[in-house]
């Protein structure tokens, strides 16, 4: 079997890595220093730069001005993007741009998707729901009147919404099908009010009024809101995972300079075997990310269905981003709480992905609820 990217997947690592270079992580905002939000916008200098290398339109087909990629190509991205706290929202304009790809119709498609790939339209992604413990498409309501749709609800927690063009969001039908709505921010009924993740980026409230879209500008396909959730999840277990080797690569690289008794601490065996434990969750945490991308990217079959790869990434992702933080923070002693020093921003990022990514035990309780319903021969 071959485990290797495809040419066309580790050039758009290489375009990545080539323009995430120029990100400092040191001089990313800090939400231990600023009061409120970190910041009113993303990073735009950054997502124009992204723009130019291609790199916003991974996901889109050719005829959109796109490279056609998969799923796999954008959670090698975005591993990149972690390693640098890139603040852009690489993730929800992939899953968008590549479920309207999908799933839309083609005056859809041909309205948004070119301005995607050149990052003129910014898309962000509602999936949490109204209190970020219940079924994301039951917090906004969806009807028909006449050719147009009415949506009526709330959705919380939404990342770039404040300054983004549209928000791809689901909703619930009368007879309990998913659909999804692109809404423009600025469209009458909507309102936002503002939020503060734990990496102090902007989030908002998004709440809808009898908003009223065209039926053009609503995803009925039953597969899309399954689709693009799966997406947003293993991408955000691809961004665990580049935090992660970055915080281990810094973890690795102080111990190995700060001396006690006259010898680095590295060499202590004490140090070595909480690195190499560390070193393990991130191996854990690659190996379920590529399972759970290969299984979306290729609807292969498997005993389980897709899910059950995708629980297990989380579980992975969830728990292994915390143990590498907690073990850097213990590593460093006290010089890791130091506001001067970088380990602290990436600290609050991890959190806030072990937020979203969301408890261990909810996703082993799914796991065994997919072997339950799918005994394995």
């Amino acid at each position: 079997m071959d485990f290797t990217f495809t040419e066309e997947q580790q050039a758009a690592v290489e375009a990545a890595r080539a323009v995430f270079s120029g990100v400092v992580p040191d001089s990313v905002p800090s939400p231990a220093l600023t009061p409120g939000a970190v910041a009113e916008d993303f990073d735009r200098a950054l997502w124009h730069k992204l723009a130019d290398a291609d790199l916003l339109s991974l996901l889109i087909a050719p005829e959109h001005g796109g490279a056609g990629l998969d799923p796999i190509a954008l959670c090698l991205v975005l591993r990149e993007s972690a390693k640098m706290l890139a603040r852009v929202p690489l993730l929800e304009s992939g899953a968008a741009a590549l479920t309207i790809q999908q799933h839309a119709t083609e005056a859809l498609r041909a309205e948004v998707l070119p301005g995607i790939a050149g990052g003129e339209l910014v898309v962000t992604v509602a999936a949490t729901g109204r209190t970020g413990h219940e079924p994301a498409e039951r917090a906004v309501a969806a009807h028909q009147d006449g050719n147009d749709w009415l949506l009526t609800g709330a959705q919380t927690a939404v990342p770039w919404a404040a300054t983004a063009d549209r928000i791809l969001l689901p909703a619930h039908t009368t007879d309990g099908h998913a659909v999804l709505a692109l809404v423009p921010r600025t469209h009458p009924g909507v309102t936002l009010d503002d939020q503060v993740s734990t990496s102090g980026e902007r989030l908002a409230e998004v709440r809808l009024d009898g908003v009223r879209l065209s039926s053009r500008e609503v995803i009925t396909n039953p597969a899309a809101w399954e689709s693009l959730r799966n997406v947003l999840t293993t991408g955000t277990c691809a961004l665990a995972l580049g935090l992660g080797e970055r915080v281990l690569a810094l973890t690795s690289d102080y111990t190995s300079k700060r001396e006690q008794f006259g010898f680095p601490v590295a060499t202590f065996q004490a140090v070595a075997v909480q690195a190499a434990d560390r070193f393990i969750d991130l191996r854990a945490m690659e190996a379920t990310l590529w399972q759970a991308a290969w299984r979306i990217t290729t609807d292969a079959p498997g005993p389980l269905p897709p899910a059950g790869d995708i629980a297990v990434a989380k579980i992975w992702a969830s728990e292994g981003v915390r143990r590498v933080v907690q073990t850097a923070q213990h590593l460093h002693g006290g010089f890791g709480a130091d506001t001067d020093y970088v380990l602290h921003r990436y600290h609050a990022w991890a959190k806030q992905l072990e937020l979203s990514l969301g408890p261990a035990a909810a996703h082993e309780e799914a796991l065994g609820d997919l072997l339950a319903a799918h005994p394995l021969g």
